[in-house]
């Protein structure tokens, strides 16, 4: 009995520096080796700063083994407050790719926030011709990303 008041005395005090828990519903592009979710990148800067920022270690948030980053408390904070509307579109897929069929991780450096949402591209020219008609891409996208997104998991 009293190891496991000790144990909860440990977990009381570390607990506040333990990540914040996120909600995302659907699979997103994460490095392997790191765990960090989009190489990093702070999702929210997309919104804010309308530029691809670094997040800093000091401030992440955790879901489901993956780590994302934030450049401060703030953009973490709306962050775990609204996943849904920050976090990258089809879980960081480049949707030009998802349109052909197959399955490209976006590149954070490649984006674009069309409808208030953030999508990530795996090179500038699919960016380029997604934003010449954004409407079709995304109707087609979210069309064989049902599929997709369950070939992800297997």
């Amino acid at each position: 009995m009293a190891f496991f008041g000790l144990l909860a005395g440990i977990l009381t005090a570390i607990g506040p520096s333990l990540p914040v828990q996120a909600t995302t519903t659907e699979r997103v592009v994460t490095n392997r080796y790191s765990g960090l979710a989009i190489e990093g990148f702070d999702p929210v800067a997309y919104f804010t700063d309308a530029a691809a920022t670094q997040g800093r270690p000091e401030f992440e948030a955790a879901e489901s083994g993956v780590v994302w980053r934030f450049r401060n408390e703030g953009n973490r904070a709306s962050f775990v407050a609204h996943p849904e509307i920050y976090g990258p579109q089809f879980g960081g897929y480049d949707p030009t790719d998802l349109v052909r069929g197959v399955t490209c991780a976006g590149n954070p450096r490649f984006w674009a926030v069309v409808g208030n949402r953030l999508y990530l591209f795996n090179r500038e020219h699919s960016r380029d011709t997604f934003a010449a008609d954004p409407a079709r891409f995304l109707k087609e996208a979210a069309a064989r990303w049902p599929e997709l997104e369950e070939s992800l998991a297997q």
